[in-house]
């Protein structure tokens, strides 16, 4: 194996330190640890509620608020979205 591709590797304490909680990432924005893993539990719980409620409206609105950290760190450029709900929303943020 090159040089190169060695170089290639990235582990999760490379973006990341143990000791850190945030990242800034492309383009400068903030990225929290846990934020793929919010994103993940909110686009889940998405489905289990009512549109027009309050508490879908404050899963949409976290999925909203989450949606530019999972765009810089480039979940969008590797994942499709599968759902039409889901992508609309990422659309909006």
């Amino acid at each position: 194996m090159s040089n190169s591709e060695k170089s290639k590797v990235v582990r999760p304490e490379d973006v990341l330190p143990d000791n850190a909680d945030v990242t800034v990432m492309n383009g400068g924005v903030p990225v929290r640890k846990g934020t793929i893993g919010a994103f993940i539990s909110n686009a889940k719980n998405l489905s289990e509620l009512e549109s027009g409620t309050p508490a879908y409206d404050e899963v949409v609105a976290q999925l909203r608020a989450l949606t530019p950290a999972l765009t810089a760190v480039g979940v969008f450029d590797i994942f499709e979205v599968r759902s039409p709900e889901l992508r609309e929303i990422i659309a909006d943020a």
